[in-house]
């Protein structure tokens, strides 16, 4: 097996998630106390009970994700600790969880920006009224063509198929719009605080910047995707300044798996919530295994597989 990691984004959260884990496995649970400790209060309450709406929040969302996803990746080194990737990757949010399982940074490093990310995020979405869609089937340079035009952005450009635009609430509808008179069937709203990965998140990035220079870095022990340049980055420096651009830049999913997978890699396991990047990674490169590590019964069926 040569095998790739990846790590869910925002979106993927449920009340529940990582409880097993937390019971199960001392590895999983010994994650949720640091997590906890690191920001003096109940993250794992949150993750495991809620509410929903509090689970929602970006600002709770995001920490309890990455959390789950570590304590994810924590239970299955417990289990398969001879299992190495060739590389790491993440949706928007995992590209943190995605940075830590490299060795870039330690958990509560990671956890502490990742909290600060989502509380800057927050802000930017309360200074504009920002809306995001996805857009199913059709050109890609036409839905950016579109975009241009109505001074909005391609924040998603997720599979084949699949690309989610952002920006100001205005603009996503006239580019919904004219989308539809060019023949675009499906054009689906999401319902988020906010225009994320839009130039309306810029303030939020620059903020970003100043917090991601006090927190110690190191050279990724395996390659790292970036969303951003969606590329292997292996440079300190890189990484940063990509943490930075990709908070208002387009998410290129696709091509962060398909570097990924380009020197041979022939499984995708996927750790956290949800179910979301292998459906995509599938759709990218149907001859790709994938698997989900999202709760104990995964791992334990994993060595059946």
């Amino acid at each position: 097996m040569n095998a790739v990691f990846v790590f869910s984004g925002q979106g993927a959260q449920f009340v529940g998630m990582g409880k097993d884990l937390f019971e199960k496995s001392p590895a999983a649970a010994e994650i949720f106390a640091e997590a906890d400790k690191a920001l003096g209060g109940s993250i794992s309450e949150i993750c495991f009970n809620g509410p929903e709406e509090k689970l929602t929040e970006s600002r709770y969302c995001q920490p309890a994700i990455y959390t789950t996803s570590v304590a994810c990746l924590a239970a299955f080194k417990e289990k398969y600790p001879d299992i190495k990737e060739s590389g790491n990757g993440g949706l928007s949010l995992g590209e943190f969880a995605a940075l830590y399982s490299s060795g870039v940074f330690s958990f509560v490093d990671g956890l502490r920006l990742v909290a600060r990310r989502a509380e800057l995020m927050d802000e930017a979405c309360k200074e504009n009224d920002g809306a995001m869609a996805s857009v199913l089937g059709g050109e890609p340079e036409i839905i950016k063509s579109v975009c241009a035009e109505c001074g909005i952005d391609v924040a998603n450009y997720n599979c084949p198929g699949q690309i989610v635009i952002s920006g100001v609430r205005q603009g996503v509808e006239k580019a919904m719009g004219m989308l539809k008179e060019k023949g675009f069937r499906k054009i689906i709203p999401l319902k988020v605080a906010g225009a994320y990965h839009s130039r309306l998140m810029k303030s939020a990035g620059d903020r970003l910047g100043k917090v991601l220079d006090s927190v110690p870095m190191n050279a990724p022990l395996s390659p790292v995707a970036q969303n951003f340049t969606g590329t292997l980055v292996n440079d300190t420096a890189e990484i940063i300044k990509n943490l930075i651009e990709q908070v208002a830049g387009s998410v290129r999913w696709e091509d962060c798996v398909k570097s990924l997978t380009a020197s041979g890699a022939d499984t995708v396991i996927e750790f956290g919530p949800g179910a979301v990047l292998t459906g995509l990674v599938r759709r990218i490169n149907k001859d790709i295994k994938t698997y989900n590590i999202g709760n104990m019964e995964n791992i334990l069926n994993f060595a059946n597989s």
